[in-house]
């Protein structure tokens, strides 16, 4: 089982134990056709019943094994659990954590498209000296295995803020362009880092990464031919090791 399927089995067991009742796993069993599955395992419903102690690690059990099994299957779980609590919470962390965020903010629509595994998003400057840059990464993306997307591919909101912000959402990865200190990639990452991004930084110079973020690892490029060859592979293979 890869890390990515464990995080989501362990993020939908807690909302399953925060929010499910009884009469909600009877529908689940309907719907999905899991009525012998949830009947039959020794331990879930009789726990959730008397609040037994044990009842997150049944609930988690009974994912893994459906994940185990069917993966398909596990996912039509995760989008009646996602219909069934629409609006009681929004996750958006691509790393689930001992804490949840849950915001509604008032800047910003929250799309109705859930975040995409596969999808990587570029915050960097738009100058056309940039594009050769972009094309590297646009490259890397697809050599990993993940679809590729910057703001100029999108025109879905009259306010291109918003469209940054649907992009971030939706992205499961966001490769930011600290080159030329430009204030709308910092703002951009603040943004990927508070939904909970995976950030992947790069930059021609590491003078130009604000202090605060200088802890994190940036990948560093020059922007003559051979380097940007240099640089695809490199992020390439970050990309990937994010998906191991």
């Amino acid at each position: 089982m890869d890390k990515e399927l464990g995080r989501r089995i362990l993020q939908l067991k807690d909302t399953i134990v925060t929010e499910f009742d009884a009469e909600n796993w009877t529908e689940l069993g309907l719907l999905m056709g899991l009525t012998s599955d949830i009947d039959h395992h020794p331990r879930l419903l009789r726990s959730l019943d008397w609040g037994d102690g044990d009842y997150p690690g049944n609930v988690l059990s009974f994912l893994k094994g459906i994940a185990q099994k069917d993966k398909s299957a596990f996912e039509e779980v995760e989008n009646f659990v996602e219909s069934q609590f629409e609006g009681t919470a929004t996750y958006v962390s691509a790393k689930p954590s001992a804490k949840r965020l849950t915001f509604a903010p008032n800047v910003f629509k929250v799309p109705d498209d859930k975040p995409q595994d596969d999808l990587v998003s570029v915050m960097m400057p738009f100058e056309k000296s940039f594009d050769p840059v972009h094309s590297s990464i646009r490259g890397a993306a697809e050599s990993a295995g993940y679809r590729c997307q910057r703001v100029d591919d999108l025109w879905e909101d009259s306010v291109v803020v918003q469209d940054v912000f649907s992009l971030v959402f939706r992205s499961r990865v966001v490769v930011v362009d600290f080159t030329g200190k430009n204030a709308n990639v910092f703002y951009e990452t603040g943004i990927a880092h508070t939904l909970g991004k995976l950030v992947v930084p790069v930059s021609q110079s590491l003078d130009d990464v604000p202090f605060d973020l200088r802890h994190h690892r940036v990948l560093k490029y020059l922007p003559n031919a051979e380097g940007l060859a240099a640089f695809q592979d490199s992020l390439a293979r970050r990309l990937s090791n994010l998906g191991a």
